[in-house]
């Protein structure tokens, strides 16, 4: 029964490995696509997300199965109510991504702004939190954990250089105002990817530790 329980943890990473690497995709294709100005690029992102919300469902059931089986004491069960928030948080990417494709599609229709290598490099910034949150949770790593949780500011940082330079580029040029919105929205979806990502480290230190680093604890100095 032992040997069968940690088989079914182990599966329950593996998928949640899995679904990460589709929301990695997800953002290289959106982020890409502005970089290259090839809308067709983001209809990739659809077939994405439809994995993403099947693991997210196939993944909550097998957490609630095994609950219900196990009774799961202490770690393991830390363990478990990370897996479930953590299945949360890479479905709401999946969201998010599209919300950048629909935006991405909108800007490339219209009028070009030299700002997309900004959001080249936030996107780059966001998969890197992504793979390092989920590499953290598969080797069980509360250092790399931390790295995330410190890595957020440097996506905050793109965002407000967008939010910064586009403001008033609205107001010089008002024909222009529905592509700066489109690249406002795509910025404020890449910065909550990476919100996302930061809740994973922080799940990650509460599954290795029992310690909650949530809204600035103690993980967060």
């Amino acid at each position: 029964m032992e040997r069968r329980f940690e088989g079914e943890l182990q599966d329950l990473k593996s998928r949640i490995l899995e679904m990460g690497g589709y929301v990695e995709q997800a953002v290289e294709i959106a982020t890409q696509a502005l970089e290259e100005r090839n809308a067709a690029k983001l209809a990739s992102v659809h077939p994405l997300e439809r994995k993403i919300n099947h693991a997210h469902v196939v993944i909550d059931n097998a957490c609630v199965e095994i609950l219900a089986r196990q009774s799961p004491f202490a770690a393991d069960l830390r363990l478990i109510i990370a897996i479930i928030k953590i299945n949360t948080d890479l479905e709401r990417m999946g969201d998010q991504a599209v919300n950048i494709s629909y935006n991405a599609e909108h800007y490339l229709a219209d009028r070009k702004i030299d700002m997309a290598q900004d959001l080249t490099q936030m996107g780059q910034a966001v998969r890197v939190m992504v793979r390092k949150s989920l590499d953290a949770f598969m080797r069980q790593d509360i250092v790399l954990a931390q790295q995330v949780l410190e890595s957020d500011d440097e996506v905050d940082a793109f965002k407000n250089k967008m939010f910064q330079g586009l403001l008033p580029f609205m107001k010089q040029e008002p024909q222009s105002i529905e592509s700066a919105l489109d690249l406002i929205l795509i910025a404020r979806n890449l910065e909550r990817m990476g919100d996302h990502a930061t809740n994973i480290a922080e799940d990650v230190i509460f599954a290795c530790t029992g310690e909650d680093v949530r809204h600035g604890g103690q993980g967060r100095e």
